[in-house]
């Protein structure tokens, strides 16, 4: 997906949380180290404060530095945006357009009680990529249920899960249901034009175990030609062999 375009979206998901709310001044500090409290890290981690109303990061946390190789001065939501891995950008707008729609179902006095979970790629400073679980819970909202600044916490999981598709959890606090890795409308579009139709119809038969001649029956193509659209997808994803190839597919969620 095109920065541009996933810039423009995000920023359309994000006005609606909002709900026409306006920033006001807050000392949010206690509410902060409250919410801290129900983020478990698992690895390295930084935190951030969103003005959803602004579109933009009030504060970033030191610990950016150690995690990413940026200063928190030149860390922003455009930063986000900007880092986000291109193949992970329409997991990033499903899940948060999911977000948004399961806020507006909640009642105020819920608003709080409950934490948004997924994880996605993004670049440091110094080019490579890492995977974050991004943790988000609102710390703010107005009168009328707009969400007007929220707490998301970053931790590098890439030691537990450095490949595999995204996933997205709600996660009830204070009591409240949680809802774990939920199937997310598909309202953004993930690519997978790396694969013809073809190599996905061979490819989604190889994981369910069938073999060259089976698929062939099935997809009432000869054994041989079964097997070339093996050897393409073996070489195009760089691969040594078959099992590599469904080790792979499964893992990064390509099918």
């Amino acid at each position: 997906m095109k920065l541009e375009l996933f810039n423009t979206e995000a920023n359309n998901i994000w006005k609606k949380v909002a709900g026409g709310g306006t920033p006001e001044q807050l000392r949010f500090e206690l509410e902060l180290y409250k919410k801290l409290l129900n983020f478990f890290q698992v690895g390295d981690y930084y935190y951030l404060i969103f003005n959803i109303p602004i579109l933009d990061l009030e504060f970033a946390s030191m610990e950016i530095e150690t995690v990413l190789g940026y200063n928190p001065s030149e860390f922003s939501m455009n930063t986000v945006i900007e880092k986000a891995h291109p193949d992970d950008r329409p997991y990033f707008l499903n899940f948060e357009n999911k977000a948004g729609t399961f806020f507006t179902t909640l009642p105020i006095e819920k608003l709080m009680k409950y934490k948004i979970r997924y994880d996605y790629r993004i670049q440091k400073k110094s080019g490579s990529y890492i995977r974050i679980l991004q943790q988000s819970s609102v710390i703010e909202h107005n009168e009328n249920g707009g969400i007007i600044r929220t707490l998301v916490v970053h931790t590098d999981i890439t030691h537990l899960k450095a490949e595999g598709k995204p996933v997205f959890s709600i996660i009830g606090l204070e009591g409240e249901p949680s809802y774990i890795n939920i199937d997310v409308e598909k309202v953004f579009a993930v690519s997978k034009e790396f694969l013809s139709k073809r190599e996905n119809q061979v490819l989604s038969l190889l994981i369910e175990g069938k073999l060259s001649k089976e698929i062939g029956n099935i997809l009432h193509i000869s054994k041989q030609t079964v097997d070339k659209h093996c050897k393409n997808m073996i070489a195009k994803n760089k691969l040594s062999n078959t099992a590599e190839l469904v080790s792979n597919a499964i893992r990064k969620g390509w099918i």
